[in-house]
């Protein structure tokens, strides 16, 4: 019997997750099928056209353009770099270093300073600088949705590349006197 106060019995749940990964560095070019291999590939073409749309105006040396090149170039290099790990799996590689929390943040400010530096060529009238603005707003829209997807991954716990498996257990036990 139980005393007055004290449930008769108790719930204890138990979470437990393991990781699987590889850590052989190889080549994987399936991950460019991917959704975030697709966001990746068009962040980095869309910051390129943008970029060449400044670089090719006449007015390339105005503030606007060059902070407009500078979130570009940003941009594609580190872009491209995680793009590289992706497919060579050094991501993967390296789990213990939380990427997805690295990447969605790098894609939550890159979508805002996309915003930003957008908004700016949008302003300034010339026309290969409104061109350069269309690109931007299509890198802040693809950064945008990256860091959603990012944010959704950190969630749910899983890992940048590789699997993690979780399982939870539900025990109930009555006590007994």
């Amino acid at each position: 019997m139980s005393q007055p106060g004290f449930p008769g019995q108790h719930t204890t749940t138990a979470t437990y997750s393991s990781t699987h990964v590889v850590t052989t560095i190889r080549w994987d070019p399936t991950y460019i099928q991917t959704l975030p291999g697709i966001l990746k590939i068009v962040q980095i073409v869309c910051s390129f056209i943008g970029f060449i749309c400044i670089e090719v105006s006449g007015i390339s040396n105005h503030t606007r353009g060059g902070f407009f090149n500078f979130v570009a170039l940003v941009a594609i290099l580190f872009t491209g770099i995680l793009l590289i790990f992706y497919l060579l799996h050094i991501i993967e590689k390296t789990y213990k270093i939380p990427w997805l929390m690295v990447e969605f943040g790098f894609c939550a400010i890159w979508a805002l300073a996309f915003l930003a530096v957008s908004i700016m060529a949008a302003t300034y009238g010339a026309d290969t600088y409104l061109v350069a603005a269309f690109f931007g707003f299509c890198c802040m829209v693809s950064y945008g949705f990256d860091a959603f997807l990012k944010y959704a991954a950190l969630n749910r716990g899983e890992i940048a590349q590789g699997q993690r498996f979780v399982q939870k257990q539900t025990t109930i036990s009555s006590q007994a006197y």
